[in-house]
This record gives C-alpha cells, structure tokens and sequence, in this order.
C-alpha cells in the first residue's frame, strides 16, 4: 500500500463511523429511570420517542423476568394489544401515550421494564424503567431472653434482647441503643458487644428482619434502658425510623456496702408503728439478720417492724447481710432509734373537791417526759394557767365543772397526756334575770322560762302554777312553763321562787301585749295634727294596726272625693249645706279654703258632702 492510501484511510474510517452513529441514533426513547409505588398501589411507566418518521412503528414494554425479556404489550399503528397472561396475570395495560399501567402491585413486581421502539429504516431503539416497591415495616418488638438474671462477674457475653420487625420493603435496617444512645453494628462474636443479624424473605415478598444483642455489661448497667429502631425508606426516597418499647436487664452484682434506714419520719413516740430497712448496694440482697444489744430480732427480709414502740424499745440496732460469694465481707450497719414518752399527768390532790360560794380553791399537776414539756390548765378551751398551778378566789357557779391538765412535748407532735378533777360548787340558788314574756293580746297562751344556778339543785316554785319541765344546761337548771296571760297576770306578772337547803331566790317575769309601745308611738306619730284621724283613733281605740290602717285610707278617700267636688262646684254651689254645718268659705280665685267648724264630727261633715253631691 503506497503512501497515498495510508494517508486516506484515517479520513474513510471517520466517515464510516459518522455514517452508523447518524443511523442508530435516529430514534430517540425517554422514559423515567425509576417509579417508586406502594404495595398494592398503582404504577404508570411513562414512555416518548423522538426522532423518526416511519409509517410503520412498533413501541412495545418489556420485562426482564427468568433470564430473557418478556413482552407485556404493544402498540402497532393504531393497535394496542396485551401479552401479559402469566407475569402480571392481566394487571398490565399499554395506553394510548404508551405509557404502562399495572394495578395492585406486588413486591415481586419490582423488576426492570423496558419501552423499545422499532421505527423500520430508522431502526431500533429502547430504555429501561427500574419499578421500585415499598411497604411500611411495622412497630419493631423487643422481647428479654428467658434466662436467668445476667452477673456481671460472667467471663463471656450474654443476651440482652431480641428485635424484631415485619412486613418490609425494601429490607430495613435494626439499631440498637442504650440510654438513647446508638451502639455500633458489630458482627464478631469474640468481641463484648456484637450483633446477630437474620434476615427472612416471606412468601408475600416482604421481610422480616431480625437482631440479637449480646453484651457484657457492667454494674453501671444496672439502670441502663434498652430499645432499638428500625429504619427504613420511604416512597418519596427519604429515611424514617420507628422505635420499640424499652427493657431493663436483671442485672447481679456484687454488694459493696451496707445501709440501714429509719423508714419514719422522725420524731418516734410511744404507740408509733416503726419500719428500719435494711439493703445493700448489690444484686440480689443477701439474707439480713437484725439484732438489739445481742438479742436476735426477727425481721421480714431487709426490713424490721416494731409495733407500737415503748421507751424501751429505744437503743442501737444492728443489721447483718451475709454474701455466700463472699462471707469475708462485712455487710453490717447501724442505727439508733430515740422513742420519746410522756408520762401521766398526777394532780394534786387528785380527787372531786366540792366548795361552797365565795371559796378559793387551789390544784397543782405535773409530768415527766423525754424532752422539754409544757403544762395547761384548761376549763373546756379556755386556758387558764401555762405552769401547772391552779388558783380560783372567790369561786362562783359558773367555775363549777371539769377542769384538766395537758402535758405536752412541743418537739414531738402529738405526744400528749392529761388528768382531769372535778370542782363542785355548793351555795344557796341564784336565778339569772328572765326574759319578760310577750303576747300578741290579752289570753292569748306565752311560754315562760326562768333559769337558775344551785347546788344541791333547787326547786322551782311558780305562782300562778302550770305544767312545767325541767332541763340542764351547763351548770344550770331551766324551769319552763305555759300559761294563758290573762288579765292578772298582764297587770302582776308570773313569780318564779327556787330554794334548796342553802336558801332561796325570787324574780317576777311580767308579760304584755307584743309591740304595745311600739304601736302607740307609731299611731300617735299618725294622727297628729289631723283631727279627721283622731276622730278615727278615738272610734277604734284599742283596735289592731291593721283595722287603723284601714280606716285611714277610707277616710282620705272620702275627703279627696269631697275636696275634687269642692273644687267642680265652686261657682255654683257651697261644699255643703249651712243649715247643717257652719262653714267659712274664703274668696275663690286660685285656690280654695275650707274650715270646718265642730259642731258635729268631722265623720258626718264626710257624709253630709256625699250626701250633696248625689242631690
């Protein structure tokens, strides 16, 4: 080959090459690289040519399946048909866009899809479509092994837990954590720390995904929370995770020491029910023995009950565990316990002490206890000394009654005692001032009580008698009776006399009519300065408010009727007539004056003008 020729076939074999790209490339197909669908979902691959003109084109969707591509559909023309009878069994269809629709997606639907198109002269041309399928996985479930507690004196790992979660797609991954913080995916087996991973493919297609967590924990471990998530994609190609619920490990460690504890609050007092807990730091407790100045005590576990504490009871107490990996290591503690006391109170002299009127009478308590105290004399609530010393002059009725002492211990709630004495006071009676007994008229029935004072009790005497009954209230006696009040005794009163052997007493209860006075000042204050309603007092004397009131609007009505005539007829007639009463009639211009003369009752004067006016 002569040099001519060498240097021409460089340029023939850039022609060629020009020549074959022009022809393969004259058809152009876009599809979506990848269609991510849910399960049981519906997915549509989209798919375009560009580039070509032919009369006869064929578009059809492939699948990759077993090996080989597999025709599901095609478009000839104007003809769209489906293959598609053992693959997707009927679920595919080629629309007019030539797009491809397949319904109720499986899992085992996710393969890659092709759109080939043969355009005849401008040849052939395809692109694949990857479809991807997901499915939430559930709420991963966290189980503890069955086993025994873990120690932590074990030389190889143990079991902490199992996670397990279902139904995904795309396979998910499982994280552990441990006080919310991750622990790093390990595999070896030789290592403290590792995990065994399993992943399960189900008949559905889904997965189960599976991890063991082997650890060889340490007494800090004790309180630690484990969980563990499960993270996974998501059909918009994000990652999300979902958590289990937490365990605790059953962890037995070694104890290092001993506390022993007064469950109580302090102070203790006599009758109190107490409860001493005795543990160690360590897992199991050991068995615990209790003891108080050698002698055993027997107590339930790690915890000691006293019921109903005494003095005695006071004292240092011990609590002794024993750890059979270890009986040289002192599990002991102690602790002292203070019941505090009070003793009775003791009042001198102790007994009832009887006086008479005008006496002084004088009493002394006291009381030991196991702290400061404090000493009240006290007559119901009423606090009469703060030492312990009780003095009365001149003892009267109302002293007479129960008297008491209380000790108490300020520093220790609740801790209390008393001691009471009873002072009985004697004299002749003594009647407190009655209250008089009102009725609202004469014979109408009032209850009247007369209350005295009077040891031995005395004896109610009352004149005019009645019925009466007798009761006690506090250091008295009430004597209560019911009686009509007549004339006589409106005018006298009722006695009421006591006596016993000390002598006697007497006071008159007077009863009148109720709100007498009241009335009267109330009429008088009315009928001043208007003769009309004194004439009407002076008619119903002795009558009710009620009939008063009545007559009163009756008689303004009439003289309001009598003035309006009056006042129609001035230019006519006089208000009435002369020969049957005088009157002055004044010039009538604006006003009019009329006086009335007292030759008969202001009454007729009424009657004689009514009389007028229907003439």
């Amino acid at each position: 080959m002569d040099g001519k020729t060498l240097r021409r076939t460089p340029l023939l074999c850039t022609l060629l090459l020009w020549a074959f790209q022009v022809c393969s490339g004259a058809v152009t197909v876009t599809v979506s690289p990848q269609v991510n669908v849910v399960k049981d979902g519906t997915a549509t691959l989209p798919c375009k040519y560009t580039g070509t003109k032919a009369n006869s084109i064929v578009v059809a969707w492939t699948v990759d399946y077993e090996g080989s591509r597999r025709r599901l559909a095609y478009k000839s023309g104007e003809e769209i048909k489906s293959d598609d009878a053992l693959i997707l069994k009927g679920r595919a269809t080629m629309g007019a866009d030539l797009s491809l629709t397949i319904t109720k997606v499986e899992p085992f639907d996710e393969l890659t899809y092709w759109c080939e198109v043969t355009a005849g002269p401008d040849g052939y041309k395809d692109a694949p479509t990857l479809l991807k399928v997901f499915h939430t996985p559930e709420t991963p479930e966290l189980k503890k092994p069955t086993s025994q507690a873990i120690s932590v004196t074990s030389t190889s790992s143990s079991e902490i837990g199992t996670c397990v979660t279902k139904n995904a797609l795309p396979q998910p991954r499982l994280i552990w954590f441990k006080n919310d913080q991750p622990i790093p995916e390990v595999k070896d087996k030789f290592k403290e720390t590792y995990m065994v991973p399993s992943v399960v493919k189900e008949s559905s297609g889904l997965f189960t995904v599976q991890s063991i967590l082997y650890m060889r924990p340490k007494k800090e471990d004790k309180d630690s929370v484990f969980f563990c998530k499960v993270e996974y994609s998501t059909l918009q190609n994000t990652t999300e995770t979902k958590s289990s619920g937490t365990i605790n490990i059953n962890l037995n460690y070694p104890p290092e020491k001993t506390t022993f504890t007064l469950l109580n609050t302090p102070p203790i007092k006599e009758g109190d029910k107490v409860e001493m807990k005795c543990e160690t730091d360590g897992n199991p407790q050991p068995l615990f023995d209790f003891s108080k100045d050698t002698k055993d005590i027997k107590g339930e576990g790690g915890l000691l009950t006293l019921k109903s504490v005494k003095r005695t009871d006071s004292g240092e107490y011990l609590c002794k565990g024993t750890d059979f990996d270890n009986f040289d290591k002192d599990l002991s503690a102690k602790l002292n316990l203070m019941v505090h006391y009070i003793d009775p109170v003791v009042v001198t002299p102790p007994e009832a002490q009887t006086v008479s009127l005008g006496q002084k009478v004088e009493r002394q308590c006291e009381v030991k206890a196991s702290d400061k105290h404090t000493l009240q004399w006290k007559k119901g609530s009423e606090v009469l000394s703060q030492d312990g010393n009780l003095s009365i002059d001149n003892v009267g009725y109302d002293q007479a009654g129960d008297y008491t002492c209380v000790g108490a211990v300020p520093s220790v709630p609740g801790l209390k005692a008393n001691a009471t004495f009873t002072l009985i006071v004697e004299g002749k009676p003594i009647i407190a001032q009655p209250t008089d007994g009102e009725v609202p008229k004469e014979g109408s029935p009032v209850t009247l009580k007369c209350a005295a004072h009077g040891e031995p009790k005395p004896q109610f005497t009352w004149a005019p008698s009645a019925k009466e009954s007798v009761e006690i209230k506090g250091n008295m006696i009430v004597s209560t009776i019911v009686l009509n009040a007549t004339a006589d005794i409106m005018k006298h009163g009722v006695n009421c006399t006591v006596n016993n052997k000390f002598g006697s007493d007497f006071k008159t209860i007077k009863v009148s009519i109720k709100d007498e006075r009241a009335f009267k000042g109330s009429a008088e204050v009315l009928l001043s300065g208007n003769p009309v309603l004194k004439s009407a007092d002076m008619q119903q004397g002795g009558s009710s408010a009620v009939v008063v009131a009545v007559v009163v609007c009756v008689l303004l009505l009439l003289l309001l009727v009598g003035l309006i005539y009056c006042l129609n007829k001035r230019t006519k007639l006089p208000c009435s007539k002369k020969d049957k009463k005088d009157m002055v009639t004044g010039d009538v211009n604006n006003d009019i004056v009329v006086e009335m003369k007292t030759g008969k009752t202001e009454h007729d004067g009424l009657l004689n003008k009514k009389a007028t006016a229907e003439k």
